[in-house]
C-alpha cells in the first residue's frame, strides 16, 4: 500500500481566498511589476516632467501627468478595461462595461493565473502611462481644462482600439500574428503619433520658449529618468503574466538595450557636437527602452545589442538631422520629442521584432499555435523564408493601423474639444506659466515662498538686505 500523501503547507491550502487556479508567486510578480510601472508615472514622469521645462512650466507640466494617471484609473475601470479586453463589439473593439463587481474581479483572469484584478491593475498602469506621454508632446502651452477633456476621450477612443486589436486574444491583429510583446505599438507607437497629432492641432509655444526652454533641474531630470529606465524591469518583465524564464530574459534583454541605445547616443552627441549631452543621454535611454519593448522576451541577447546600436542612432538621426530640414517636423512644437523617441524608436522596434524573433522564445511567450510567429531571420535560416516574409509584412501592417487610428481620432477629439474650450492658453498665461494657472509656483525664492512687495516702485526690504537674502538662497 502506498505511503499517503504529506499535506500541503497552510500557504498551498485551497481555499475560498486562495482558489486552485491561484499561482501566489505569479500574483505577487504581476502586482509588483503592475506597481513599479505605476511608478514610472507617479513619480517617474511627474519628476521628469517638471523638472526637463523651464521654471515656469514646472508645476502645470507635472500636474499634466499626474492628472492623466488618476483620470485614466476612473475611466479603465469604469468601460475601458472590458473595451480594451472585454467581449467583442467590433473585430477591432471591446464592448464598454464595468471591471467593478466582486464576482468579475476575483475570477480568473483571461491570462495568467491570478484574478482578473491583479490584470486590471496591471493593465491600467500601461493605459495610463500612454496618456503621460501623449502629454510630454504638449508641454508649455495646452490649456489645463481641454487637457482633462482629452485625456479621457483618447483613452476611450484611440488606446482601447489599439490595445484590443494587438494584445486581446479575439482582436484582429492579434489573431494576424502582430508581435508586439509590452507595448511597443499599443503604447509607444500609438503615444508618439498621437502627441504629435495633438502638438499640431494645440499649436506651438511662445516664440521664446520655443528658442530656448532649460530645464530647471537637470539632477531632478535624471532622477525621473531613472525611476524610468529602471521600472522597465516591471513593463517588460511583467509582459508574459508569470515569473518565468521568459520574464527573466525580458529584463535583460531591456537593459542591455537600453544601456547600448544610450552610450551610442552620447557617443554621437560628441562627435558631432563636441559635448556630452546629459539631455541627450536621457533621450538615448528612452529610444533603447522603447526600441526593445516589443521584443524584450523574444530575441536573444545579442539582438538587443545590435537594437540599441539602432536605436541609439536612427531616431538620434531623425531628431539632430532631418528634423531640422523637413519643414514640417519644424512647424510641429513636439516638447518632449515624443514623435522621434517613441514613434521613430517604437516603429524600429516593431520591424526590428519581425526581424529578430527567434521561433523557441516565440513558444515560450506566445499561447496556441506558435507556428506563425517566426522573425524573418530565422524564416531564412530555417528554409521558412515565406514564414518569415509574411511576419515582416504583419508587424507593417499593425504600424500602418496604429498610425492610422491615432492620427484620425486624435484628430477628431482636439477639433471636438476646441469647441468647447480653446486647447491652447492664452498669450498672458502662456507668458506667466504656473501661478496664471494653477495659483502656484514650483520654487520659493525668498524666505518661505512669500514674494517681494513693493511700495513706491521700490522694493520693501533694502539693498544689503536684497544681497544677503540673495545669497542665502543661493547657499
Amino acid at each position: 500500500m502506498a505511503a499517503p500523501l504529506a499535506p500541503l503547507p497552510s500557504g498551498l491550502q485551497v481555499t475560498e481566498a486562495s482558489p486552485e487556479w491561484l499561482n501566489k508567486g505569479d500574483n505577487a510578480w504581476q502586482l509588483t511589476a503592475a506597481t513599479i510601472v505605476g511608478m514610472q508615472s507617479v513619480p517617474g514622469l511627474v519628476i521628469l516632467y517638471g523638472s526637463i521645462v523651464k521654471k515656469k512650466w514646472a508645476i502645470n507640466s507635472a500636474f499634466m501627468a499626474l492628472y492623466a494617471f488618476a483620470a485614466v484609473l476612473v475611466c479603465w475601470v469604469g468601460w475601458a478595461f472590458q473595451m480594451s479586453f472585454g467581449e467583442e463589439m467590433f473585430f477591432f473593439w471591446g464592448k464598454p462595461n464595468f471591471a467593478l463587481d466582486q464576482k468579475y474581479l476575483l475570477d480568473q483572469g483571461f491570462a495568467g493565473f491570478y484574478p482578473r484584478a491583479t490584470l486590471v491593475f496591471f493593465q491600467f498602469v500601461f493605459a495610463a502611462i500612454t496618456l503621460v506621454l501623449v502629454g510630454g508632446a504638449l508641454l508649455g502651452r495646452m490649456n489645463f481644462h481641454a487637457w482633462m477633456l482629452f485625456v479621457p476621450l483618447w483613452l476611450t477612443f484611440s488606446y482601447t482600439i489599439g490595445a484590443y486589436s494587438i494584445w486581446c486574444p479575439t482582436g484582429f491583429l492579434a489573431k494576424a500574428g502582430v508581435m508586439d510583446y509590452c507595448g511597443g505599438f499599443v503604447i509607444h507607437l500609438a503615444s508618439g503619433v498621437a502627441g504629435f497629432t495633438a502638438a499640431y492641432w494645440v499649436g506651438p509655444r511662445t516664440n521664446k520658449d520655443r528658442e530656448r526652454f532649460p530645464p530647471n533641474n537637470i539632477l531632478l531630470m535624471l532622477a525621473g529618468a531613472g525611476l524610468l529606465w529602471m521600472g522597465w524591469s516591471g513593463f517588460n518583465g511583467g509582459g508574459p503574466y508569470a515569473a518565468n524564464i521568459d520574464a527573466s530574459l525580458a529584463v535583460l534583454n531591456t537593459h542591455v538595450c537600453t544601456a547600448t541605445s544610450l552610450l551610442v547616443w552620447l557617443f554621437l552627441d560628441i562627435l558631432f557636437f563636441s559635448k556630452p549631452s546629459v539631455i541627450g543621454a536621457v533621450q538615448g535611454m528612452i529610444t533603447g527602452l522603447v526600441c526593445i519593448t516589443p521584443a524584450a522576451g523574444i530575441v536573444q541577447g545579442w539582438a538587443a545589442i545590435i537594437m540599441g546600436i539602432l536605436s541609439g542612432s536612427i531616431p538620434w538621426y531623425t531628431m539632430m538631422v532631418l528634423h531640422k530640414k523637413i519643414s514640417f517636423l519644424k512647424y510641429v512644437d513636439d516638447t518632449m520629442a515624443v514623435f522621434h523617441t517613441h514613434a521613430i524608436a517604437g516603429s524600429l522596434g516593431g520591424v526590428l521584432t519581425g526581424f529578430f524573433a527567434e521561433p523557441r522564445l516565440n513558444r515560450l511567450f506566445f499561447s496556441g499555435d506558435t507556428t506563425m510567429f517566426i522573425g524573418f531571420a530565422y524564416g531564412i535560416k530555417d528554409g521558412r523564408f515565406r514564414a518569415g516574409l509574411r511576419q515582416m509584412g504583419v508587424q507593417l501592417a499593425g504600424i500602418v493601423f496604429i498610425v492610422f487610428i491615432n492620427v484620425f481620432v486624435t484628430s477628431v477629439i482636439c477639433l471636438v474639444v476646441r469647441l468647447i474650450v480653446p486647447l491652447r492658453l492664452s498669450e498672458e498665461q502662456l507668458e506667466i506659466g504656473d501661478d496664471a494657472i494653477h495659483g502656484e509656483e514650483a520654487y520659493a525664492l525668498w524666505g518661505d515662498g512669500e514674494k517681494f512687495e513693493t511700495q513706491n516702485g521700490n522694493d520693501v526690504f533694502d539693498v544689503e538686505s536684497s544681497k544677503a537674502v540673495q545669497m542665502t538662497t543661493t547657499f
